[in-house]
């Protein structure tokens, strides 16, 4: 049985690669630049983007199962989706995981619903990652802006993310489901920040931004006006999934999800430990 994880190096490509490897299957990483991927000892890596389809027959030749991502790297969805998934079915694969960026169903979503294969959706809430743009100013000045103080979110950790992946590709029973992924606990950006400070071991403030400013800066950014809409729904009125605990980890892979003070003890480096 071979794997195939496209993202191989992303947040959630390269821990899947890891726990499958660990578990003894055959893996197959996807990415666009083998040089630099730094995958782990035991995995095929090959070049290659979802995106692009004539890179595809390749990298999907002798593989039973594979990890799908239904977006690009602007995070639109993959137009391709008609095509990968005829790719999967000639080359033999079985069943696939797909990672969803977005509620709506997606080209690559319908094809492959189409195509005979069997599918899962996973639908992560907001990535613990995302803390990741706290940290230079956590590191030069011990403060975290940010704003909507009183918004918690039930972020997952990117590792619980594969793990569940890697139970649904190297099982049954999870065909045709859609799982909402989450953390063990809902927190508010004060919150988080909190767990931040305690986990380096001194204080980090909170500076809390007003909504102008928030979208000020993500106008800086370069977001359109579309994405700071969108934005500014989750952030005013967040669905209740994005906020609500779920034990569909747990449920599915049998361990705890992580907590966020795992992820911060995991990436304390990088906030300046």
């Amino acid at each position: 049985m071979t794997i195939l994880v496209s993202g191989a190096s992303g947040h959630v490509g390269r821990p899947l690669v890891e726990q499958l490897l660990a578990a003894g299957h055959r893996v197959r990483g996807l990415t666009r630049d083998p040089s630099r991927a730094n995958l782990p000892d035991g995995a095929e890596v090959v070049a290659g983007n979802l995106a692009v389809t004539s890179s595809l027959p390749e990298a999907f030749a002798g593989v039973t199962a594979a990890h799908l991502i239904s977006f690009g790297d602007d995070y639109a969805p993959l137009a391709n989706g008609a095509e990968i998934a005829q790719i999967a079915v000639e080359a033999g694969v079985r069943k696939v995981t797909i990672l969803k960026g977005d509620m709506e169903k997606t080209g690559l979503d319908e094809a492959v619903e189409a195509s005979g294969l069997e599918y899962t959706y996973l639908a992560p809430v907001e990535f613990m990652s995302n803390a990741l743009e706290w940290a230079q100013s956590v590191q030069k000045e011990g403060v975290v802006r940010e704003g909507f103080p009183d918004v918690p979110s039930s972020m997952v950790h990117e590792a619980d993310i594969a793990s569940v992946a890697a139970a649904v590709l190297t099982t049954d029973g999870h065909t045709g489901k859609e799982y909402w992924l989450t953390g063990p606990e809902a927190l508010t950006a004060p919150q988080k920040v909190a767990v931040i400070s305690e986990v380096l071991g001194r204080e980090v403030r909170y500076i809390e931004l007003s909504r102008e400013e928030v979208i000020a800066r993500w106008r800086e950014q370069g977001y359109s006006d579309d994405d700071v809409e969108f934005f500014l729904a989750i952030r005013t009125n967040p669905p209740e999934a994005g906020r609500t605990v779920l034990p569909t980890v747990t449920e599915v892979t049998g361990q705890p999800g992580r907590t966020f003070a795992q992820w911060m003890r995991e990436n304390a480096a990088v906030f300046g430990a």
